[in-house]
């Protein structure tokens, strides 16, 4: 935007002067006021209360007109806040789903590194995912017999602080060439909390203790033994801004998700879904993020930038006088949704849903069977955001405004995230130049819809699931083929009609299960294609 009108003031030879300088500003605060449809500071200080009560009708330029907008001195002092996408801590993986006897890759902020477990140290470690003699991956390598990282091209060894401690290409009576800084691996600042583990993206030393100046944002349901708080983790094939936008915007539920999630029913329904108008305001934005009132179930929730989107039951609410007949606690819920910034086009999402009744449901239902469910819904708008995130990048990030109509209240926090990240964190992630800007091709449909490599692999309850269903395919097939084989060899008359037909529906059972199983496995920890049109 300041590009163009900087080029339309150079091509109608207008001088640059301070005045014009300051009538630009003021022509592009003014321009994304409009177009964001978000309305005043408050005072000046740079958190303001956005008053996301937009028109019931779709604006227009007289009733934009009516927007009030801040003087120019505390737009200045707001913008003077910048979000650093270097200088926080990210979410790497619950540690649930990591395995202590095996290393780990990830990639966050387009930054490859190895997860790995030093158990002379007790602490899981992340190293940058390159040996530093000839740049193999040391995700691929080993933890050694004496608990060191092992890079399995020339074998070199790792300590927990990144010091190489034995290269064996190196003479034994030699000088110890492992002990040079070259031969170290770069280790990056990590902790674990909310039992998920976050590491800080620097590698300079003088980072070595930010734990002790800045730590993660703190979620208390996750670790209130009180709540259930099961965990989930998946690769998403589309980048973390749309991915963000989409979990802060309950209107699509009834469409998008058809069927699966209970929503709030409507006293008139209108169409088959039952979509209805939805009250959502901004209570608070600054550099550090937002406070949102959801106006239905979700009574409150909160962006923490980066990572974290937070909707929460009222704390504060007083429980029907149903819930008080029937229990003396009061029900508590949280949806917790983590989104990661991979690289371009790709995003990581960890979620959690803490409750503080039903628990007894975790004791009984195994882990993975809830994970079918929650990939069945991110399968399901899945292809949508991934071209509608293409179709963005398009008209270009810095004009969504301009390319999205976003008229009504339900799509205040998505007005709201956009200011954020315009406003505060340079319009989009800064990937410090790793990417060329373009987004990667669409794959096919398998490809982009597939659950085995985005999840079952990461996921320890769902991998062992598909290692055991598999197991249970292929005794079912063994029996189906030796009842065959028992009824062919059988003589006639020497045993009983009744045992050779037994033998027979046993054969013709375990192959139908057989069949059964392979397809359950296919359709919930492979791949299973999602159509709308016959939902």
């Amino acid at each position: 935007m300041e590009a163009m009108l900087a080029f339309s003031v150079r091509s109608h030879h207008i001088p640059i002067t301070l005045e014009t300088q300051t009538s630009l500003k003021k022509i592009m605060f003014l321009n994304s006021q409009i177009h964001l449809t978000l309305p005043l500071i408050r005072g000046n200080t740079s958190k303001f209360k956005l008053l996301t009560a937009l028109s019931s009708s779709p604006l227009t330029e007289s009733s934009s007109s009516n927007l009030q907008v801040a003087d120019e001195e505390s737009e200045v002092e707001a913008d003077s806040e910048k979000f650093d996408w270097y200088s926080q801590w990210y979410p790497l993986m619950p540690i649930c789903d990591l395995d202590k006897r095996a290393p780990h890759a990830k990639k966050v902020m387009g930054i490859d590194v190895v997860i790995w477990w030093d158990r002379n140290e007790g602490e899981w470690k992340v190293f940058d995912d390159a040996c530093p003699h000839r740049l193999a991956p040391l995700s691929e390598g080993r933890i050694d017999q004496w608990g060191r990282l092992q890079c399995v091209y020339h074998g070199w060894c790792f300590n927990g602080s990144g010091d190489c401690k034995f290269i064996p290409q190196a003479p034994r009576d030699g000088p110890p060439i492992h002990t040079s800084k070259k031969a170290c691996v770069a280790a990056y600042p990590s902790t674990v909390q909310n039992d998920i583990l976050w590491f800080w993206p620097n590698t300079d030393p003088q980072y070595k203790d930010i734990i002790t100046k800045k730590t993660p944002p703190f979620i208390p349901e996750i670790d209130d033994p009180s709540y259930s708080s099961l965990m989930g983790n998946r690769e998403i094939a589309y980048g973390y801004e749309v991915l963000i936008e989409n979990l802060m915007d309950p209107a699509h539920l009834p469409y998008a998700h058809y069927g699966m999630l209970n929503t709030p029913k409507p006293k008139e329904k209108l169409d088959r879904e039952g979509g209805t108008p939805l009250e959502l305001s901004i209570e608070e934005l600054d550099v550090n993020g937002f406070t949102a009132n959801q106006g239905w179930t979700w009574s409150e929730s909160k962006f923490m930038p980066p990572s974290i989107f937070y909707a929460y039951s009222d704390p504060n609410e007083p429980a029907s006088s149903v819930e008080t007949k029937k229990s003396s606690v009061q029900k508590k819920f949280a949806l917790i949704f983590i989104c990661i910034p991979v690289s371009p086009g790709n995003s990581r999402l960890i979620w959690c849903f803490p409750r503080n009744f039903g628990l007894w449901i975790n004791k009984i239902v195994p882990r993975w069977m809830f994970h079918v469910g929650d990939n069945l819904v991110l399968d399901s708008d899945l292809y949508l955001l991934h071209v509608e995130e293409k179709k963005i990048m398009d008209v270009g990030q810095e004009n969504w405004h301009k390319a999205c109509f976003v008229p009504t209240k339900a799509d205040a926090l998505v007005i709201a995230f956009r200011k954020w990240l315009n406003k505060y964190a340079g319009g989009q992630v800064d990937w410090r130049g790793k990417y060329s800007g373009a987004l990667p091709p669409t794959p096919p449909r398998e490809q982009l819809l597939d659950r085995y490599w985005s999840h079952v692999v990461n996921c320890k309850s769902c991998n062992l699931a598909y290692k055991s269903l598999n197991v249970v395919e292929v005794v079912l097939q063994i029996i189906s083929v030796a009842a065959i084989g028992i009824v062919a060899i059988m003589k006639q008359g020497a045993v009983s009609a009744v045992t050779r037909n037994s033998m027979v529906v046993l054969a013709v059972l375990s192959f139908a299960l057989s069949r059964w199983l392979a397809h359950f496995i296919y359709k919930n920890l492979r791949y299973h294609d999602y159509n709308h049109a016959f939902r």
